[in-house]
């Protein structure tokens, strides 16, 4: 097995959080169950998805306080929450609020851009001001201003009864230096380096030079190329904290219908992988399934997984609950440590 320049420091994983229209509270219950699975088994971060107008997870920051009352140690992250559908200001309090229930163990990520179908939510969201809503990365700065403790107001002190502060309450100060961006480009690379946040990566970047030998673009290339970007321009450089999100799939325990099931979702899926997507030419990595100690061999041939060190793997969205308790507790137990991860106590 050949050795990484970074061994795995913190193993997390990422769920969607699915449920069904008709009982969504049994789908929510389902993903706390599973982050306090992730705690019992000593991952070091579980995060949640966000879908609006879908059936997932709509508001990660009110599922995630939830779980902080459900768990005592494992960080809880979001990603990504796309700004485009919020209010920096209100989303401040919110993960502040959260971060001080948790104990101080929240990540947000999120990511700049317009809200996705804009042209069909734009009247329910902004009736307003669609057409003067900035979706760039000025939304993150607000955000980041607010949460880092910059005032958000120029009067502050006592009226009749009521004290008022400048800065967002309540103000948990640790919380700033916990903020990741969710990103698939060079330039986002950049961004959030220079504004000293941490980096999400994931399983989609865009097709943006790093080709292949067969003139091809080469997934694993973007994807190490936007990293060293990201850490070129970051205060701390080389230590600057990046996290990998493929979809991995261990099947150590899995019984033989799940090992049919994991290897048909991730063949449907293959196609998309193959050449880049869309206008925006996105670039899909394929599903990874397997051993654990096939996976671990493929990781360690992965080029941007060498140069991390913290990864959170993602859940397949359709999944039954019985299936993740599996592939959970394979990543814990087999592949975690096949990587040099060791559980947290």
């Amino acid at each position: 097995m050949p050795s990484t320049p970074r061994p795995l420091r913190k193993l997390g994983f990422l769920t969607i959080g699915l449920f069904d229209a008709a009982d969504p509270g049994r789908g929510h219950e389902s993903t706390l169950r599973i982050i306090e699975l992730g705690e019992h088994l000593g991952f070091d971060s579980a995060w949640v998805r966000h879908r609006h107008l879908q059936y997932g997870i709509s508001s990660p920051v009110a599922v995630l306080a939830a779980a902080s009352q459900r768990t005592r140690r494992i960080a809880l992250g979001t990603a990504v929450i796309p700004l485009g559908w919020e209010n920096p200001l209100r989303l401040a309090e919110d993960l502040a609020t959260v971060d001080v229930l948790s104990g101080g163990r929240l990540n947000p990520g999120v990511s700049a851009g317009p809200p996705m179908h804009y042209e069909r939510v734009r009247g329910a969201l902004y009736p307003d001001t669609a057409d003067a809503e900035d979706f760039g990365f000025a939304r993150v700065r607000r955000l980041l201003g607010f949460v880092r403790g910059e005032p958000a107001t120029d009067f502050s002190g006592v009226e009749g009864i009521e004290v008022f502060s400048d800065l967002v309450q309540p103000h948990s100060p640790g919380l700033g230096r916990r903020l990741w961006y969710g990103g698939g480009s060079l330039g986002s690379a950049r961004r959030a380096g220079e504004h000293g946040m941490h980096f999400l990566t994931s399983s989609v970047v865009k097709a943006e030079g790093a080709d292949g030998a067969d003139g091809a673009p080469d997934f694993a290339a973007i994807q190490l190329s936007h990293i060293r970007a990201f850490r070129a321009h970051h205060p701390d450089g080389d230590a600057a904290r990046v996290s990998q999100g493929l979809v991995v799939i261990p099947t150590d325990s899995a019984s033989p219908e799940q090992r049919a099931r994991y290897e048909a979702y991730a063949a449907q899926r293959l196609r998309r992988t193959t050449s880049p997507q869309g206008p925006a030419r996105l670039l899909f990595a394929p599903d990874l399934v397997g051993t654990s100690a096939e996976l671990a061999e493929r990781l360690h041939a992965h080029a941007a997984f060498r140069e991390v060190d913290e990864v959170a793997f993602a859940l397949p969205f359709s999944f039954a609950h019985e299936d993740y308790v599996q592939i959970l507790t394979d990543m814990a137990t087999r592949l975690g440590p096949a990587l040099g991860w060791r559980p947290a106590a």
